[in-house]
C-alpha cells in the first residue's frame, strides 16, 4: 500500500515563494512517477506538474517558469517549489503516484495516477 503525505502549505502573500513536500511510504519514490495536482475553491482538481523516475517532467502551461517539481529518491520525498505566487495559485495541493508500469512516463491527467495524498492548503493573498 502506497501512502503519501503532503506538507508545507500555508498563507503567503502574492510574490512570495513556498516549497511543498510529499513524503512517500516505503520505496515509492524509487519505483514510480509522481505528480502534483491542485483544486481551487469551486473548481475541479487540475494537473500541476509530474516527474518520471528518469527525471523527465511535465508542467501545466499555467505554472511553467514559476513552479518546479523535483524528487529525492533517497529521502522518499518529492517537492514542488513555487515562486512568484499569485492569488490564483490558492488551492489544496495533492501529490499522487503512478502505477509502477508507468514509472518512466511523467503523466498529466488524474487517471494517470492511482495513489493520492490528503492534500495541503495553500492560500495566496493579494
Amino acid at each position: 500500500q502506497v501512502q503519501l503525505e503532503e506538507s508545507g502549505g500555508g498563507l503567503v502573500q502574492a510574490g512570495d515563494s513556498l516549497r511543498l513536500s510529499c513524503a512517500a511510504s516505503g520505496r515509492t519514490l524509487s519505483s514510480r512517477s509522481m505528480g502534483w495536482f491542485r483544486q481551487a475553491p469551486g473548481k475541479e482538481r487540475a494537473f500541476v506538474a509530474a516527474i518520471a523516475l528518469s527525471g523527465g517532467t511535465n508542467y501545466a502551461d499555467s505554472v511553467k517558469g514559476r513552479l518546479t517539481i523535483s524528487r529525492d529518491n533517497a529521502k522518499n520525498t518529492m517537492y514542488l517549489q513555487m515562486n512568484s505566487l499569485k492569488p490564483e495559485d490558492t488551492a489544496v495541493y495533492y501529490c499522487a503516484a503512478r502505477p509502477f508500469s508507468f514509472r518512466y512516463s511523467p503523466g498529466g491527467t488524474e487517471s494517470d495516477f492511482d495513489y493520492w495524498g490528503q492534500g495541503t492548503h495553500v492560500t495566496v493573498s493579494s
